[in-house]
């Protein structure tokens, strides 16, 4: 170990410091070395998670079958022609990690652009590129970043991110379904692009509705090879720095905690769970230094991954982790089966526990659970609200951007007026997100308007939708005030919200609701005011540009598959601008620009 290396390292990640000025190894050094060719990168390189001094940067690296442990080393430089480097950081790829390893480089300097490259033996990488943070004192005039979500390799295209491979931005934020943990599912029957097979799960199991669920740790880190497979998605993470957190489909769909909610039992699969914490761990450029996980912690909290990021003393970024600690939806499934005679064990029944919920249903349940738990139920649970409050109130950025996985803004339909008994209720469209969780959300929105914390931003994924709303303190308008600012973007390829509600409606009183697209979103926006923008069929992703005076955010909608299952040859559908001046919580909209 040498001067240009060791800090401080663990078998999964490693920190050395940058120096200036080295010689370049290139692809020699005075040990024997394999012949060309013995050594591959077959999913690229990434990097993530950076800092005014520090980035994290990973492969994967693969070599003859019989190896346990690969030698390689890491390559920082300042030239794409890595004349000099500034770190060279000698790793080990091994079997126990599925031959990825990621290092955190420190001592860089602060808004520079880096290039680096991974070598074993005669073997190099691809060239990545990224870029750290400004310093912390410092007030950049422009910060440009993305944000995406659900890509489900099994459905639609990923044309979308070429287009984002096009943009110039300082990094991309990843707000989760960075993978599906599902393979033919009920959900997943739409068609997909040719190059995009079918996936075999090794140990797969059954889903009970149809399809198969990933399981063992080798099930997901099938999932992750496959998804970064993909030359786009490689793409991405070879020309920008990555800050990523997980929803639900890196484990499992509408998950907590270590609950899997296939049907209406809610499983606990804590081995399942941890499996797919472990391929997450492995496959994503994550920094450490923030981050905490434990192999040998046999809970399934053995890690933790909500963690924030300073750009200059213009943007606070604070990423939460809104799955490990959320306590089960407020309606039990299993009560609902009850009183609608089906099986509260092997059914499914989420329409009326999960979407469409009478707002009077969860009322009470939601009661019923807070003197049980003797608080209201949580989705970030007690510690992360403490940190998240704590955060913020900490913050003396210009803009508070909060890196938030399912929706704020409320979505409610009042059928009180116009349908019929038992229909004539208020209805909780989507009660996986906020608006299932309403005191904790009322929670942590008073406590911005009692701190008189500004200039609040969520980046939202999850829905596969895009939506622009004012979030209040209390719901409704005519009593709220006004807190922050919620930006929804669409998934890359996932089946549209709206795809979702239509087949679900089919033959119920709710299908008028979900007669066409614009049907839907006029529906949704009749009954909440608050909304300055909703598309909820839709694909594709956001890019926000921020300044001192305002946070403004590109929505890019992309086309779907051709009706003969082809890519379409121009992929871009159409641009949203939105605008949130500073001191504001009005989104101004400029359409189709």
């Amino acid at each position: 170990m040498d001067r240009r290396h060791f800090i401080r390292s663990a078998m999964y990640f490693t920190v050395a410091s940058a120096t200036v000025g080295l010689s370049a190894c290139g692809g020699s050094t005075s040990e024997p070395q394999a012949p060309k060719g013995t050594y591959t990168f077959p999913l690229g390189v990434a990097s993530g998670d950076p800092k005014e001094t520090s980035v994290v940067f990973w492969t994967r690296c693969i070599g003859p079958v019989a190896q346990t442990a690969i030698s390689l080393r890491l390559e920082v430089s300042t030239s794409a022609s890595f004349e000099t480097t500034v770190a060279s950081v000698t790793l080990s790829a091994t079997s126990q990690y599925d031959f990825t390893v990621r290092a955190k480089v420190t001592n860089l300097k602060a808004d520079t652009r880096y290039f680096y490259r991974f070598v074993s033996g005669e073997d190099i990488s691809v060239a990545g590129q990224t870029k750290t943070a400004p310093l912390a004192a410092s007030t950049p005039a422009q910060l440009k970043f993305a944000w995406m979500t659900c890509q489900d390799w099994s459905v639609n295209h990923w044309s979308a991110m070429d287009l984002l491979a096009a943009e110039e931005l300082d990094f991309i934020v990843h707000l989760g379904d960075y993978i599906y943990e599902t393979v033919g599912a009920s959900f997943q029957t739409a068609q997909a692009e040719a190059a995009h097979t079918q996936i075999k799960l090794p140990n797969g199991l059954a889903v009970p509705n149809g399809g198969i669920y990933a399981n063992s740790v080798e099930d997901y880190r099938t999932l992750y090879r496959t998804y970064r497979g993909d030359a786009r998605l490689q793409e991405l993470h070879r020309k920008f720095p990555m800050i990523a957190i997980w929803d639900d489909h890196e484990f499992s769909d509408d998950c907590w905690k270590d609950h899997q909610t296939y049907s209406n039992e809610n499983k606990q699969e804590t081995s399942r769970r941890r499996n797919a914490t472990q391929a997450w761990i492995e496959y994503m450029p994550i920094d450490f230094g923030d981050v905490s996980f434990d192999l040998g912690n046999s809970s399934y909290e053995n890690i933790r991954i909500y963690r924030d990021f300073r750009f200059g003393t213009l943007m606070h970024l604070v990423m939460t982790d809104q799955r490990l600690y959320r306590d089960d939806h407020a309606v039990d499934e299993a009560a609902i089966a009850q009183a609608l005679g089906h099986n509260p064990l092997t059914g499914n029944d989420t329409v009326g526990s999960r979407y469409f919920v009478p707002k009077a249903v969860l009322e009470q349940f939601e009661g019923l659970d807070s003197f049980v738990l003797k608080r209201a139920p949580s989705i970030l649970g007690p510690t992360q609200t403490q940190w998240w409050k704590d955060t913020l109130k900490g913050s003396s950025s210009t803009w508070k951007v909060w890196g938030n996985e399912v929706t704020l803004n409320r979505m409610w339909v009042d059928l009180r007026a116009v349908a019929p008994a038992p229909y004539n209720q208020v209805y909780i469209v989507n009660a996986d997100a906020w608006d299932g969780y309403p005191t904790h959300r009322a929670e942590l929105m008073g406590y911005l308007k009692s701190e008189n914390i500004k200039n609040v931003v969520a980046i939202t994924g999850d829905l596969h939708a895009f939506q622009c709303g004012t979030i209040r303190d209390n719901p409704d308008p005519a009593i709220g005030t006004p807190v922050a600012v919620d930006f929804v973007t669409a998934g890359i390829s996932s089946s549209s919200f709206y795809n979702y509600l239509h087949a679900g409606a089919a033959g119920t009183a709710l299908e008028p609701l979900v007669a066409t697209p614009a049907t839907f979103d006029a529906v949704i926006r009749g009954h909440n005011p608050d909304f300055a923008y909703a598309d909820h069929d839709a694909q594709g992703y956001a890019v926000a540009t921020v300044t001192a005076a305002s946070f403004t955010v590109q929505f890019n909608k992309v086309k779907p598959l051709n009706a003969d299952g082809s890519k379409p040859a121009s992929p871009l559908l159409k641009r949203t601008r939105i605008s949130l001046p500073l001191g504001s919580t009005s989104p101004q909209v400029t359409d189709n620009v």
